[in-house]
């Protein structure tokens, strides 16, 4: 039996030892927004934040997020979009959106950090992969986050 922290709300769950914390976020919790997409930590759809760090979590083992604060994209604001939601919307990312939860994760995480990225920073450590392409979107999106967040937003 392990407790997690999952968006402010403590789960007790019974899981193996070695089942990776995507598969309790979706399958124990039934938080889908976090998405399967290549089960090696190469793609990113999977991305969440453990301890306010981005994580693919199909690599990151539910028994090491024990005692840390977990947030999917179910929990990521209360009451409003966070900048990046806003961002993406007002920029019109997503084209089939599979990816899109890993990759505002991994963009809020990488922002809180840096907020003021070059493009070469921004090319360097958001590595989420989009099969549609829509990365000219996603690099406008996170451009714009970046002036929501000066804003206030």
């Amino acid at each position: 039996m392990i407790k997690l922290d999952i968006n402010g709300t403590i789960h007790e769950l019974e899981v193996e030892e070695d089942t990776p914390l995507l598969w309790v976020l979706r399958d124990t919790v039934k938080l889908t927004g976090t998405k399967y997409g290549c089960g090696i930590s190469a793609c990113g759809a999977c991305t969440v934040h453990v301890d306010g760090e981005a994580v693919r979590s199909c690599g990151y083992l539910a028994v090491d997020a024990v005692g840390a604060k977990i947030t999917t994209i179910e929990g990521m604001t209360a009451d409003k979009l966070h900048p990046v939601q806003q961002a993406w919307i007002d920029e019109q990312v997503p084209q089939c959106g599979y990816c899109q939860s890993g990759l505002i994760m991994a963009v809020s995480a990488f922002l809180r950090e840096n907020p003021s990225p070059s493009d070469n920073d921004i090319a360097e450590n958001i590595t989420n992969i989009c099969r549609c392409g829509t990365y000219p979107r996603i690099h406008k999106a996170i451009r714009r986050a970046i002036e929501l967040q000066r804003q206030g937003g």
